[in-house]
């Protein structure tokens, strides 16, 4: 199958200290190895960007499957949480908890559209088996 989309981003410099920019310009930033990893932080990480990506993706999720199941909810967010893991033989690995704020729907709405999304969401879907991630809705 024919992708609908490719994203291209190149990283340079000293792998977490460095830049990372996308081919089309509308991404650049500094990378920086965190504080809470030796670093001197002060720039993002990969850790934060993978963040970024999943909450947004899992949200626009979160909306196409409430859409289409035609449930009216209300405000809406969500926050990834992205963690680095140590792993035996000196390897790391990522954990992700996904908080995911609804408004105007009860706990069991909330849960199946929340388990929906993880369903078509790609970044769950790319993580699936690979990955812990926890999915926790709240509503508001």
């Amino acid at each position: 199958m024919d992708a609908l989309y490719t994203a291209v981003a190149t990283a340079t410099g000293n792998g977490r200290n460095g830049e990372a920019r996308t081919n089309d310009g509308q991404l650049v930033v500094d990378l920086a190895l965190p504080k809470e990893l030796g670093g001197a932080g002060g720039a993002t990480n990969p850790e934060q960007l993978f963040a970024v990506g999943y909450a947004a993706c899992f949200h626009s999720a979160l909306k196409m499957v409430a859409n289409r199941s035609k449930v009216t909810i209300g405000e809406t967010a969500v926050t990834a949480e992205v963690s680095l893991n140590p792993v035996n033989g000196g390897a790391f690995e990522l954990g992700v908890v996904l908080r995911v704020e609804i408004g105007g729907v009860d706990q069991e709405a909330a849960d199946k559209l929340i388990e929906q999304a993880h369903q078509v969401c790609p970044y769950s879907n790319a993580t699936r088996g690979n990955i812990n991630v926890k999915v926790a809705a709240t509503i508001g």
